[in-house]
């Protein structure tokens, strides 16, 4: 009797293991499980013309083919800060936080807006704070809080 209990029991805990890890792992395709884990170290000189507009706040700009952006560079957007009295920035993974990495995944600046939008299923945040707009992506975008600008030789080294 107490073998039976045991077997039912034991029974009934492996089928709600297996359908657990059933369903977790499919949900994991479009989740941010799948979130590239890329080092980030990058040394961007804001002298040269793609980066120079970064010294004015409320600009971005997109890292390009810089060694050490991650798979698919950044999103730098610079801003004034009233607490240090100096330049500051928000610097984001062009990588969708909300869904797995493709061709179509890629993040983009609205040009003309502080909106950055997922090609791929028009999820949407704010180029200011990273936090998401509307009910598609339910996080914000990754963000790189790590950095050091010199405001001398203009150069902005980010890291993770």
């Amino acid at each position: 009797m107490k073998a039976k209990k045991i077997a039912s029991s034991l029974a009934l805990f492996l089928i709600i293991s297996i359908l657990t890890i059933n369903n977790s792992c499919s949900e994991r395709n479009e989740t941010v499980s799948c979130f590239p884990n890329t080092p980030i170290s990058a040394v961007i000189n804001l002298s040269l013309p793609a980066y120079y507009n970064l010294q004015t706040p409320g600009n971005w700009a997109y890292t390009r083919d810089e060694t050490g952006t991650g798979t698919n560079g950044l999103i730098i957007y610079s801003f004034y800060s009233n607490t240090t009295n100096k330049l500051g920035f928000m610097i984001y993974d062009r990588n969708a936080p909300h869904i797995c990495p493709g061709t179509d995944t890629v993040l983009k600046v609205n040009e003309g807006s502080t909106k950055v939008i997922c090609p791929k299923d028009n999820a949407e945040w704010f180029l200011t704070t990273g936090q998401p707009l509307n009910d598609i992506a339910k996080t914000g975008l990754k963000t790189y809080r790590y950095y050091d600008y010199n405001p001398n030789t203009k150069i902005l080294s980010v890291y993770n």
